[in-house]
């Protein structure tokens, strides 16, 4: 895969986190098993690009420099969120919006690195389905939902924004959206632009896709990363920066050799049976569309990739909010928007890491 080098970032990004994380020397004899910390990260879901960061860090050897025995474990039937509140992982990957939806029904999570920077999201139809050129035209279509309240709001606020009454049906998706829609039982669904948009370029069904910061959805929607329980932070919160700095330098490390972070994660999780020339061309969408921060930014110390996007998230709460997709525990409507600036915290990366 194509490149794009940042010819000094490697060593000044180890520089930067060895002194910051001042666990063991860099080049110092790695630690005894027994001396580290025991430490469960749960998916969110298959292994994916997403989680790469986790899986470099951990191969490289970051999080034993760090004092730390990783455990990377599959999702629990009731949700990676519910495991990290409940006290079955210490830290787990989601996204903000999840942390604040599971805040309105009295969850005590926050996210501590957030590794996307703008939506990927992309809302498709087959493009053999002619009846569907532009988001007004899901109106009256059946859309293959995995039975949020959100995604309801986000294709509704598309289709009105383009001219529509935002007015659809609804079928439950199963286990693939692609196959869903091939199948007629539906006629549009979501997808994200860095994995199945890519599968749909690499292996078909060839795709029409509609964004939704060009259809009046604002902030961003999908702010991946690392998330924690408040009882961890408040109890072991050196652990907590242990664990988030190597796990930022494993980012990094993807961020700037895609092909390398691609080979790890596909040898690394073999149960997931991934393709390797697919998993690259994953990672050159995230790092062509600069989907984990600006690169350049990032490089001169401008930025610090994992850095909470409080302005873009806290948009798209207020549009959930105001679009009645809030409930709290009991199922009632919450009107009041969570606030990200208390659903996370940027206080354990390492600041000007690059």
């Amino acid at each position: 895969m194509t490149n794009h080098r940042f010819t000094t970032r490697i060593g000044a990004a180890l520089a930067a986190l060895c002194a910051v994380l001042a666990v063991t020397a860099c080049g110092a004899p790695k630690p005894d098993a027994s001396d580290l910390d025991k430490v469960t990260f749960m998916l969110s879901w298959a292994p994916d690009t997403n989680h790469i960061g986790v899986y470099v860090a951990k191969h490289k050897g970051y999080y034993r420099e760090a004092g730390l025995d990783v455990d990377i474990v599959a999702v629990t039937q009731s949700g990676a969120e519910q495991a990290v509140n409940n006290g079955v992982a210490d830290f787990a990957l989601s996204n903000l919006t999840n942390v604040s939806t599971y805040a309105t029904k009295g969850a005590q999570l926050k996210q501590v690195m957030q590794v996307q920077q703008k939506t990927s999201a992309i809302w498709c139809a087959l493009a053999s389905n002619d009846a569907i050129t532009r988001p007004k035209d899901f109106d009256g279509k059946v859309f293959a939902t995995f039975g949020s309240n959100e995604s309801d709001a986000v294709v509704r606020r598309m289709i009105e924004t383009d001219g529509g009454t935002g007015d659809f049906d609804k079928v439950t998706v199963g286990t693939s959206t692609f196959a869903t829609l091939s199948s007629g039982r539906a006629d549009f669904g979501g997808f994200y632009s860095t994995w199945e948009g890519v599968q749909a370029k690499m292996n078909g069904p060839e795709l029409r896709c509609f964004s939704e910061p060009d259809y009046g959805v604002p902030g961003n929607a999908d702010s991946i990363g690392i998330i924690t329980s408040d009882r961890l932070i408040s109890s072991d919160p050196d652990l907590v920066k242990r664990f988030v700095q190597a796990t930022q330098r494993g980012y990094i490390d993807a961020y700037e050799d895609g092909d390398e972070a691609a080979g790890i994660l596909v040898h690394d999780a073999p149960e997931a049976n991934l393709d390797e020339a697919f998993v690259k061309e994953s990672m050159k969408t995230i790092i062509d569309g600069q989907y984990w921060g600006d690169r350049k930014s990032i490089e001169n110390g401008t930025a610090t990739l994992g850095a909470i996007d409080y302005d873009g998230t806290q948009q798209y709460f207020d549009f959930l909010a105001e679009s009645n997709a809030y409930t709290d525990a009991t199922g009632k409507t919450v009107h009041t928007a969570p606030q990200s600036h208390d659903l996370a915290t940027d206080e354990f990366l390492a600041s000007g890491a690059h």
